[in-house]
């Protein structure tokens, strides 16, 4: 490969939902600039996942030793794995990056792993923070400290989780049982001062990227903005589009081998409810059993997407839809059978839905699930909730799914009508945002100027 000057270093957090808009960012950056070279570090576990998958050529990968043993036990013991992430990966990075040739003239990393910024401002390295989270989540997390000072925390969901509060900058009210991090054991108090020790470290960075655009969150953006001295940028993109019809999926199961692509033809338009809970978290099996049940009784059309044995789903279920552990999510979503999704509320399937057009049925389960179902459900209303029960390990039963499964794939309901509608509307400012000349395509290129800038000796 020819020496080419500007060299990227991107550093995800090891977790399927970080490297995959980290990866979608760095495909950015090499398609508008094809002089970029980014290098993206990736634990040699997750390297065996990806190596395969296509990208740029000026996209390679470098490795640094596995952080755990098995790194897809995290969902099992998720608190001893981020403070693996938080101890283990330093300094064989920074050892990575004194070996990277040619010398690396920026870095982008994931904000959860804020020790890369003292790496690069010893190697006085210009380091861009990415938050792979809505803005909105990011301004709790930085200003959750109000909730002490109010008398909030800790949160007891059961007597007031009910309770909404309105002293977040650049969040309207939100309900306590929507924060994350709301029950007091000794793990989760742990989990918080790491997350806020993570979140004080992104004002040591140069820039601060987020995966949203403008006119999503306006108030939040403005509201950090404010408060925040270094640039801050929307790249709303870093999903795996790239315009002209172009969907570049990050993974190597391109191939419809199990004919859900072709089930999907064949249904009527905005038909099937699409299901996915995400690929990290889970629900308890009682809950998605009574999931299962509810949908065989709802006799609406489904596509599900989980994880683990799912033949005795598969039976449940019934014959109106299809139960499957993969598919390629942005290309279901675009499809014009698909009439609804039922989400876990993750930021990267909310924003894919946000892209697509769909309306969603919001069913969180924790972390930053939550507000991103409150943002979809009462800032943009583009969504219902599945329950609006607060209590936790509240099981959902298959008739109250049914009765709301119904209900929501009612085309020919004025309900239905509005929020498809508020739905498309969406989609167009999301796609105008990162269009020729719209508010993440500019913050996109002037990130890159950044970049160009660094570079310059």
């Amino acid at each position: 490969m020819m020496d080419i000057p500007v060299h990227v270093v991107a550093v995800p957090y090891p977790g399927r939902g970080h490297i995959n808009p980290m990866m979608n960012l760095a495909k950015l950056l090499v398609t508008n600039d094809p002089n970029i070279l980014v290098t993206f570090v990736v634990t040699e576990e997750w390297l065996s996942y990806i190596a395969s998958e296509p990208k740029p050529d000026n996209i390679r990968f470098a490795t640094i030793p596995n952080v755990i043993p098995s790194e897809q036990g995290r969902a099992q013991n998720f608190l001893a794995f981020f403070e693996a992430v938080m101890t283990k990966m330093e300094d064989p990075f920074e050892v990575l990056l004194q070996r990277l040739q040619p010398r690396p003239t920026f870095i982008i990393y994931d904000m959860f792993i804020f020790w890369v910024v003292a790496v690069a401002n010893r190697a006085n390295i210009p380091v861009a923070s990415f938050c792979t989270t809505s803005a909105s989540f990011f301004s709790v997390l930085k200003h959750y400290h109000l909730l002490k000072q109010n008398g909030h925390y800790p949160v007891n969901v059961s007597e007031n989780g009910d309770t909404s509060v309105d002293y977040i900058p650049g969040l309207p009210s939100i309900r306590l049982a929507d924060f994350p991090f709301n029950d007091e054991s000794l793990g989760t108090r742990r989990l918080l001062e790491m997350t806020l020790n993570v979140v004080a470290w992104v004002q040591k960075a140069q820039y601060l990227l987020f995966p949203t655009i403008y006119e999503l969150e306006t108030q939040a953006l403005d509201a950090l903005s404010a408060e925040f001295s270094i640039p801050i940028y929307t790249i709303g993109s870093a999903i795996p589009y790239f315009g002209d019809g172009n969907i570049a999926s990050l993974s190597t199961n391109h191939g419809d081998h199990d004919g859900y692509l072709h089930w999907l033809d064949n249904q009527p338009k905005a038909s099937v409810l699409y299901i996915s809970q995400g690929s990290f978290l889970s629900n308890s099996s009682a809950q998605i059993d009574e999931i299962a049940n509810g949908l065989k009784e709802s006799g609406v059309g489904f596509l599900w997407i989980t994880r683990g044995e799912n033949s005795s789903l598969k039976k449940m279920s019934g014959d109106k839809g299809l139960v499957l552990p993969w598919c390629d999510q942005m290309r279901v979503l675009l499809h014009p059978s698909i009439g609804g999704f039922w989400s876990h509320c993750g930021w990267n399937s909310t924003r894919e839905g946000v892209f697509s057009g769909v309306p969603f049925l919001t069913f969180p389960i924790s972390l930053d699930q939550p507000i991103n179902s409150k943002i979809i459900v009462e800032e943009w209303k583009v969504g219902w909730r599945v329950t609006n029960k607060v209590k936790g390990n509240i099981l959902m039963t298959k008739d109250e799914i049914s009765s709301i499964v119904k209900k929501f794939m009612d085309l020919d309901s004025d309900e239905g009508r509005d929020i498809r509608k508020r739905a498309k509307e969406l989609q167009q400012i999301y796609q105008l945002a990162i269009a020729n000349g719209g508010s993440s395509e500019t913050d996109l290129k002037a990130f890159i100027r950044q970049i160009i800038q660094a570079a310059k000796p």
